[in-house]
């Protein structure tokens, strides 16, 4: 029979168990303000009732992403159990490919009520959260594991831009910068494009030492 082995915890992992519970009650926060949505009526939905399902289904998957995602850099759960750890990646880019899918279709549709700046800030966004995470996904497949945790971060730090440009533009100061549009469309470059440069160069930095 074989041995069946547990996962064990210590001291060192609560730090980890933090983050998790940090992002997931995060994540809560930012999906409970579009807890009016759930309604499914237009005066609930607005301009969004005619791809409803599709913003439902962008919120609610990309929620799962987040909450997915970060459990990811674990390194204790990766090497207790790989295919957990594969298991775990699927489900993540199954809630990217949902979710994507639904902020492209918003992007290409309902974004453009608000101004053709805004909508073209949604779709580069969202294309290069896929694009992001597919790279993450083959480099996995060929099993470059080096490529696959770089574009791993990659991937989640455009998953985690929503929470950082969604939890920036609540900031009272930053909505009296000016208009919905004035202030959104930089808030969502800033929440993906500083976050990735950051991580560039600190990754060049610490190759550079090496």
């Amino acid at each position: 029979m074989q041995k069946v082995t547990y996962l064990k915890l210590n001291w060192r992992d609560v730090f980890p168990l933090l983050i998790w519970i940090a992002v997931f009650f995060m994540t809560w926060l930012f999906m409970h303000g579009a807890d009016h949505y759930l309604q499914m009526t237009p005066e609930a939905l607005g301009r969004y009732f005619p791809q409803r399902f599709f913003l439902i289904s962008h919120i609610t998957a990309g929620g799962g992403a987040l909450i997915s995602g970060i459990v990811q850099f674990w390194p204790k759960l990766r090497n207790y159990s790989w295919k957990l750890h594969r298991a775990i990646g699927y489900l993540y880019l199954l809630c990217i490919l949902v979710s994507s899918t639904g902020a492209m279709v918003l992007a290409n549709t309902t974004a453009y009520a608000v101004s053709w700046a805004y909508a073209f800030t949604l779709q580069v966004w969202a294309s290069i959260w896929i694009s992001t995470t597919f790279i993450a996904f083959y480099t996995a497949v060929k099993k470059q594991i080096g490529l696959h945790k770089e574009w791993m971060i990659r991937s989640y730090i455009v998953t985690v831009a929503f929470l950082i440009s969604g939890f920036a533009y609540k900031i009272p100061y930053m909505q009296q910068l000016g208009s919905f549009e004035e202030v959104t469309v930089p808030l969502f470059w800033m929440g993906w494009a500083i976050p990735l440069y950051t991580y560039e160069v600190i990754r060049s930095g610490i190759k550079i030492k090496k």
